[in-house]
C-alpha cells in the first residue's frame, strides 16, 4: 500500500500533493490544530483576536498542500469548532468561514499556481482575507461598531500575529515540505 502519492518528478512543485495517506493524516492534524489552538487560547484567557490561533494551521495548509487544502481546512475548521464548542459565535461564523477559506485558498493559490514566494503569498492572503471578512460583516449586517471603529478593531489586535505568520510560517512550511520529500525519496 502506498503511503504517499507524490513522485520524485513533482519536487519542482512548491507544494506537496494533497492526496495520499500521509497527506490526509497531516491535513487532519492541521484541522485538529485549528480546533485545539483556539480552545487552548480561550481556556488560558489569551486574547484570540491578538494571537489568531485558528489562522496559523489554515495558512500552513495552503503553503504546504496548496489551495484545495487551504480552502477545505479554512472552511471546515470554524464550522467544526462551532459544532463542537459553539465558538466562533453564530453571528461571526459565516464571516470567519469566508475569511479563513480566503486565507487558505489565496495562500495556496499564490504559492502553488503562481509560484510566488511564501512570504508574499501570506501577506497578500492576510490582507485580502481580512477585507473579505469586513465586507461579509457589512453584507450580513453584523458589524459590531462604526465602520471606522471596526477597521481599527479588525486590523490592529492581530497585526503582531500577522507579522509573525508572515515571518515564521514560510520556514515551517519549507521544513515540512523538505522532510516529506525526503521521506518520499527514501521510500520509493
Amino acid at each position: 500500500m502506498t503511503y504517499y502519492s507524490e513522485t520524485i518528478n513533482s519536487v519542482t512543485k512548491p507544494t506537496l500533493a494533497i492526496s495520499g495517506i500521509r497527506s490526509y493524516l497531516f491535513q487532519i492534524i492541521l484541522i485538529a490544530s485549528a480546533l485545539i489552538l483556539p480552545s487552548l487560547a480561550h481556556l488560558s484567557g489569551a486574547p484570540v483576536r491578538v494571537f489568531l490561533p485558528m489562522h496559523w494551521p489554515v495558512i500552513l495548509a495552503g503553503l504546504v498542500y496548496g489551495w484545495r487544502s487551504g480552502l477545505l481546512i479554512g472552511i471546515s475548521a470554524p464550522l467544526i469548532s462551532f459544532l463542537l464548542s459553539g465558538l466562533p459565535s453564530p453571528i461571526s461564523l459565516p464571516s470567519m468561514m469566508l475569511e479563513l477559506a480566503a486565507y487558505g485558498f489565496i495562500t495556496g493559490f499564490l504559492r502553488e499556481r503562481l509560484g510566488l514566494n511564501s512570504f508574499i503569498s501570506i501577506a497578500v492572503a492576510l490582507i485580502l482575507g481580512r477585507i473579505i471578512f469586513i465586507f461579509s460583516q457589512i453584507i450580513f449586517n453584523t458589524l459590531p461598531l462604526s465602520f471606522n471603529g471596526y477597521l481599527k478593531a479588525a486590523f490592529l489586535p492581530g497585526a503582531v500575529a500577522a507579522v509573525c505568520q508572515i515571518i515564521l510560517l514560510p520556514f515551517l512550511a519549507g521544513f515540512w515540505i523538505k522532510k516529506e520529500r525526503k521521506f518520499i525519496k527514501d521510500n520509493q
